[in-house]
């Protein structure tokens, strides 16, 4: 019973959605159509409470397909710019609260749970999800645990964690910047700005493809240095 109790709360938050959806699921995407494929194939829940949307650039077939049956909303955006891709997506959005997916990370029911539960409680304005990695050595499992004290209080939220934002405090906010990369810093830094943000569990756990090809070190070595920048 306990492994159905997301989907109960899926259920019985669409059965409340009266005037739409909860929660919008915005994916941008360029070439990695295969991977929202799958997702969405993964996860699809016949209710109202979450809407999908992927910003694609180049959109495969695949996912022309899924929004010819209704599955999914698609925006064609011109060229790759994931803050541009993501407020192309929020803009047709209709949910009370956006979430920002890369299609390479986890996201599995009790995700999209937990992301119910925020749409539907006062006073949050947005977070991200606690990170999750992939690396399960004792110095990586001591950083995760670190990261997820310091993330309560201070420091940057990555897009890798899902950022998440109330539709009324995006619009104040003004979207996400138009720039090439660290978009997800300059959002999550203008966010903590308005109030405290909220970190949602379960953990996430995000793709290890960059940490795999630079190394654990050099990464976090390059992460932290742009972020000092």
């Amino acid at each position: 019973f306990s492994e159905k109790i997301p989907e109960i709360l899926l259920m019985v938050a669409s059965m409340n959605a009266i005037n739409g959806s909860l929660v919008a699921l915005i994916l941008p995407v360029w070439r990695d159509d295969a991977l929202v494929v799958d997702l969405i194939h993964r996860l699809e829940i016949d209710h109202m409470a979450v809407e999908w949307i992927v910003a694609a650039v180049q959109p495969s077939q695949s996912l022309r397909d899924l929004e010819r049956t209704g599955r999914i909303r698609l925006v064609v955006c011109e060229k790759p710019s994931r803050g541009g891709q993501m407020n192309a997506g929020a803009k047709i959005a209709r949910a009370a609260l956006l979430c920002f997916h890369h299609a390479d990370s986890e996201l599995r029911p009790e995700h999209l749970a937990s992301l119910v539960n925020a749409a539907q409680t006062q006073g949050i304005i947005g977070g991200a999800f606690h990170r999750r990695f992939d690396d399960r050595r004792v110095w990586m499992t001591w950083w995760e645990r670190l990261l997820r004290r310091i993330s309560k209080v201070a420091g940057p939220l990555f897009g890798d964690q899902s950022l998440f934002v109330k539709t009324d405090v995006l619009r104040q906010l003004g979207g996400f910047a138009n720039i090439p990369i660290m978009e997800d810093i300059d959002f999550s830094r203008r966010l903590r700005r308005l109030g405290p943000i909220t970190l949602l569990d379960p953990p996430l756990w995000s793709s290890p493809r960059r940490f795999r090809r630079l190394g654990n070190t050099r990464t976090l070595f390059v992460n932290t240095a742009l972020i000092a920048l």
